[in-house]
């Protein structure tokens, strides 16, 4: 794996092991930035290691199209794309969100942090 795509991966990683300790800690908003930063760090990564030019966002949608695009298959459904980009606001700032009735809890962040761990799985 190339140099870049390793520090990439490794910072995915660290999102990843803090978004679990903060869900043991009930801190529910910074877990799930942690996922959403883990699940962008890592196809990040996969765009470097695949020599496909990164592109400024945090939308995991936009990042899945572009590995679409270049002929590599993501480990991460539509509606996961769709769930993760639509917490990325939300947990950052005070703001309205796209989540009906959203009040982040256990079962929101249990969802982030399997799907981040399939695309860690994934990606490695």
């Amino acid at each position: 794996m190339k140099d870049e795509a390793i520090i990439w991966l490794k910072y995915a990683k660290e999102n990843f092991q803090s978004a679990v300790v903060l869900s043991e800690s009930e801190l529910f908003n910074p877990c799930l930035q942690n996922i959403q930063q883990c699940v962008e760090k890592a196809l990040k990564a996969l765009l470097v290691e695949n020599s496909i030019k990164l592109k400024r966002t945090h939308g995991i949608s936009d990042l899945r199209n572009i590995l679409l695009q270049n002929g590599l298959e993501v480990d991460i459904s539509e509606d996961d794309c769709e769930f993760l980009d639509s917490i990325y606001l939300p947990s950052k700032y005070p703001l309205s969100n796209v989540l009906p009735h959203y009040e982040p809890d256990h079962k929101i962040c249990a969802k982030g942090i399997l799907i981040a761990r399939n695309i860690l799985k994934s990606v490695e």
